[in-house]
């Protein structure tokens, strides 16, 4: 797994194309996935999985964008955005989605408001 600079200066990760990881991966910031991964990942920061990038398993992380496979559980909590490339199979837990035209989903989605929306209710 390679840890990059973008040119905005922040760090992210990546599992390149044609890598696979079988196992645990816990990322403190951001990690894109063009290769495969089969088992869980814990992420602080933005999950992309690219349009040849596979993920068979569980994902926690606070921002996702889907553009190639995702088989499993997937527990955004802010935006979760289904580019038309992409392919999830399984069950979604997020506050926010977005689905674009041709995306495929198939499974069961949860949605719940975003924790300072919950916060100012119980006020």
């Amino acid at each position: 797994m390679a840890q990059q600079q973008q040119n905005t200066g922040t760090l992210f990760n990546a599992l390149t194309a044609g890598s696979k990881i079988i196992g645990t991966i816990i990322a403190d910031s951001d990690i894109r996935i063009d290769g495969l991964l089969e088992g869980e990942m814990q992420c602080s920061g933005k999950v992309v999985i690219g349009e040849k990038g596979r993920i068979k398993g569980n994902v926690v992380c606070q921002n996702a964008e889907i553009l190639g496979n995702l088989e499993g559980k997937i527990e955004v909590r802010q935006t979760l955005a289904l580019r038309a490339t992409s392919d999830l199979r399984g069950e979604i837990k997020t506050t926010t989605l977005i689905v674009e035209p041709n995306a495929k989903f198939n499974g069961t989605c949860s949605m719940k408001a975003d924790n300072k929306a919950e916060e100012n209710v119980k006020k």
